[in-house]
């Protein structure tokens, strides 16, 4: 796949990682707008590659009464929004077969999540609607099964294909990264390394993830130093009071220092 084949993006000269980044869901226009305005001007500044990332809905929840969305055409018209007004990519996941098509018409890269990579029918329709596909690792795969769900985007001559790690289940409630993964996956396809959702703690008690997010940084560099292709990060302004993944995000305003920091790293390593 080729970086600069995706719409409206930047910055593909510049040797950098790129970034996929925003809240973890669209809470309303004002905040994903705040959250765009400042990360655009962070990465035009650090030269980084960046693709908005919002969810339109949230269907994979502990519990039933967990925030899904504030509507499906409503959150991708907000997408679409963030595009037009900071001429950048956006990239959102969908859940269901009719969710690709109707996306498609809003954004530029489709979603799969982790634990629906195996699911042959929505990644088909996610392929064969032309858009960019990024196959979210599922928690219970090895590297090397990403293979097959790489080859079904392939095989529907869609070409443009992504590879998300978003670490492994380690016992019942803990995600582990196994930073072998990288190389192994960047075979069949770029890599990129889901810093936040590697750090969550899924099945809590209490029907609520929770997270590491004191170890962003720890991990953001690693994934840097062992040659992932870009970063994925879920931040907000007020990660405390999101309505969804707040256990685990980054703090907005954390985020040009650690991004400085990833960029110094991938320089170095350039040069290796």
């Amino acid at each position: 796949m080729k970086l600069d084949l995706i719409p409206k993006i930047k910055h593909t000269t510049s040797n950098n990682f790129f970034l996929l980044a925003g809240p973890c869901a669209i809470e309303g226009e004002e905040m994903a707008m705040q959250i765009a305005e400042k990360i655009v001007k962070i990465t035009d500044d650090l030269k980084i590659p960046y693709i908005f990332k919002g969810s339109f809905k949230k269907a994979n929840r502990s519990r039933i009464d967990s925030f899904t969305g504030i509507g499906d055409e409503k959150a991708l018209k907000i997408l679409r929004k963030v595009s037009e007004t900071f001429d950048v990519p956006t990239v959102t996941d969908i859940h269901e077969v009719s969710d690709a098509t109707m996306a498609a018409e809003y954004v530029d890269v489709l979603q799969i999540p982790a634990f629906l990579v195996r699911q042959t029918d929505l990644v088909v329709a996610a392929a064969e609607t032309g858009k960019v596909v990024n196959l979210k690792k599922g928690q219970f795969m090895s590297p090397e099964s990403m293979k097959h769900a790489v080859t079904k985007v392939t095989d529907c001559n869609n070409e443009q294909v992504l590879i998300t790690d978003r670490g492994t289940m380690f016992g019942y409630q803990d995600m582990i990264v196994d930073f072998r993964g990288i190389p192994t996956m960047k075979q069949y396809a770029p890599v990129v390394l889901d810093v936040t959702h590697s750090l969550q703690q899924p099945n809590q008690s209490a029907g609520v993830t929770g997270g590491r997010p004191e170890m962003i940084s720890t991990i953001a560099r690693a994934g840097i130093a062992t040659g992932t292709d870009g970063i994925f990060i879920e931040t907000h302004f007020d990660p405390a009071n999101a309505k969804s993944d707040g256990a685990n995000m980054l703090n907005l305003n954390l985020l040009e220092k650690l991004l400085a920091d990833l960029v110094a790293i991938r320089k170095t390593i350039n040069q290796l």
